[in-house]
This record gives structure tokens, sequence and C-alpha cells, in this order.
């Protein structure tokens, strides 16, 4: 059963990872996908072939969650492009760790605006849509950092639980109109970026999950399937972990 049938569905940052990972779980489901990209224009180009190959409209867009008009402009072009917007799910992310002393303060604004402000501006942009058609799913890509917090990550915990906060006030101030707005918080997921880590400091993060593995994309994926379906209407304002016990 194809659980998202015809919707249509935005995905940040999806050239690679986890967004690529949600991207090929949701055309699976009959999604027709746009995402974006920043700079991996071949990766980007190859999903959206890929993901064609499904059987579903799909496209990939250069373009900066970060700035409030590029996300304005991107909307606008997805509405043109695919007619609609049912599912907005904030994926666009970086890192720049180090410890507080250490850390600069462009760094830490950096981390601010790509992760917690991406947010405020895509769902702003979407906002007006899912008002009049008084139907649609937000997901917002939080961590387990975001949860507890994580020496050397200061900026990275403080976007992630923003996106938290974030994420309770939306759901309680679209509710009304059948807009949900959730969360989901993945542990230690392994993609092409651990794949370059040291395979003691993997397995030493392994050892101390309580299912003894890294998570894959496609578990994200399937978080976010959930909450982008039906299977999940009465479900708005959560935070689900994934991370295999982590947090336990």
């Amino acid at each position: 059963m194809k659980l998202l049938e015809g919707k249509n569905v935005i995905i940040t940052g999806a050239s690679r990872g986890i967004g690529t990972g949600i991207a090929q779980v949701f055309a699976d489901h009959g999604a027709n996908v746009a995402f974006t990209y920043s700079s991996s224009e071949a990766p980007a180009l190859a999903l959206e072939e890929e993901l064609k190959n499904k059987g579903v409209t799909a496209k990939a867009y250069k373009s900066n969650a970060a700035s409030f008009s590029e996300s304005e402009a991107l909307v606008a072009k997805v509405l043109e492009d695919f007619g609609g917007i049912d599912v907005l799910i904030n994926n666009a992310g970086i890192t720049k760790d180090n410890l507080l002393m250490r850390m600069a303060e462009e760094d830490f604004d950096k981390v601010i605006e790509i992760n917690l402000k991406s947010v405020f501006n895509m769902t702003k942009a979407v906002q007006r849509t899912m008002l009049k058609q008084r139907n649609g799913s937000i997901i917002n890509m939080s961590s387990v950092v975001g949860v507890k917090g994580n020496a050397g990550q200061a900026n990275y915990a403080a976007s992630k639980a923003g996106m938290i906060g974030f994420t309770k006030s939306i759901a309680l101030e679209l509710g009304s109109r059948n807009i949900r707005c959730n969360a989901i918080a993945p542990g230690f997921i392994e993609t092409e970026m651990t794949a370059k880590l040291d395979e003691k400091v993997v397995q030493g993060w392994r050892d101390g999950i309580p299912l003894k593995r890294g998570g894959a994309p496609e578990d994200i994926a399937n978080a976010c399937l959930f909450f982008a379906s039906d299977l999940s209407g009465y479900v708005t304002g959560q935070v689900l972990n994934v991370d295999g016990g982590m947090l336990t």
C-alpha cells in the first residue's frame, strides 16, 4: 500500500544522507518530491532522475533555506511546478563543532541560521498554502543532541532544541486548521559522512546504544512516513526519538 499516493512534498537538504533516504522512501510510497540542495548539484540531479524512475514527479532546486527570500521564491516555484504542497520536511542542517571557549561567533551564527532560521523561513513560506487547503504536515528534523545536549556542540544543540520549541508552538497555532507539526530526533545515523570516521570511534558509539548498532537513513525516513501520512492523523506537537534507545 502506498501511503502518500499523489501527495506533494518539499524536503530541504536532500542531496545526501538522511534527506536522500527520505526522498527515496517517499517516492516509493507515491509522493511527488521537490527537494533542495546547496552545492552538490551532481548528486542532486542523480537523485532527481532516480526518483522519476519510480514513476513520480521529482525536481531538485538549488536554494538556501537560511534565506527568507529564497525560501519564499522556492515555495512559489514548487507551487507552480507541482500544483500544491502537502508535506514540508525541514531537514537542511550543518555542524560546526567546537568547545565553547574555541567556538567562533560566526560558527555559532551560521549553525543557528541554517539549522533553525531555515525552519522559520520554510514553515512561514508554506503556511498560507496549507491554511488555504486546511491540511498539511510539517516535519522538523531535530536531534537527540537537542534533547540532551552534547559537549562541543553548544551551537548545534541550541539550534536543534530551538526546533523542538518551534515545533510545539506551530502545532498549537495551526492545529485548528488541520495542520500538524512534529519533530524527529535522530540518534547516531550511519551515512557517507560517518563512513569517513575511524572505525574504532564508530564502534564505540555503537556499543553505547542499547540496540548495539547505528541507525540507517531509512529508519528516519520511515518515521517521517508515519508523520506525513494519515497514520499519524491525530498526532501533533510531538518529538519522536529515533535513536536505538540512546536516550532511554
